[in-house]
């Protein structure tokens, strides 16, 4: 059993990607057992804030008709439509005061999977002192993955918690985690 505690430190950050009503049971673009993530990352999120550790949550909040969604020809249904119930966090989530969330896949010309695609997160994280980040959401074998090679290209150590991800596909996921693993990802079970 991870003991989130004994394994933050100072220059770590907690970042929770996408952890939404659409992608959990029951939403437009529901990832099986997405709604197990909730008490795994609530454990993180309150040692990071007993450490004094920075947390970080994103979010996708999409405009009506945007490019990622099938009616406009991109991959997925209609999903995390700005101001509705399926763009809000879980509602078990915590999301703690003082808590930073970043907002992406608001272009009308391209989606932005990644928390660091033109969101100015990585200025934000060096201008927090934040040297590692451990990361956790959905999907694993998408935004979670591509924020997390983000994170590795921009310089950050990056530690995976895979009990608090979960795939769109298994094959996905563990595809993602070999890329992720290749770019110097440590991944934690």
């Amino acid at each position: 059993m991870l003991q989130p505690a004994k394994m933050l430190q100072e220059g770590d950050g907690l970042l929770v990607v996408d952890v939404q009503n659409d992608f959990c049971p029951g939403g437009t673009l529901a990832i099986e057992g997405g709604d197990e993530v909730v008490p795994v990352l609530n454990s993180w999120i309150q040692a990071a804030r007993e450490r004094g550790l920075p947390v970080y949550l994103s979010r996708d909040w999409h405009p009506k008709g945007h490019p990622s969604f099938s009616p406009q020809q991109g991959p997925w249904p209609v999903h995390c439509l700005q101001d509705t119930e399926g763009a809000a966090f879980h509602p078990d989530l915590m999301v703690p005061e003082g808590s930073v969330v970043v907002t992406k896949g608001v272009r009308f010309d391209q989606d932005q999977l990644s928390v660091f695609d033109e969101t100015g997160f990585s200025a934000k994280l060096r201008r927090d002192g934040v040297r590692r980040l451990w990361i956790g959401g959905l999907a694993l074998d998408v935004c979670v993955m591509e924020s997390a090679m983000d994170a590795r290209r921009e310089g950050f150590e990056v530690c995976l918690l895979l009990p608090a991800c979960r795939p769109v596909t298994r094959e996905g996921g563990e595809k993602a985690l070999d890329r992720l693993r290749r770019m110097g990802a440590e991944v934690i079970n």
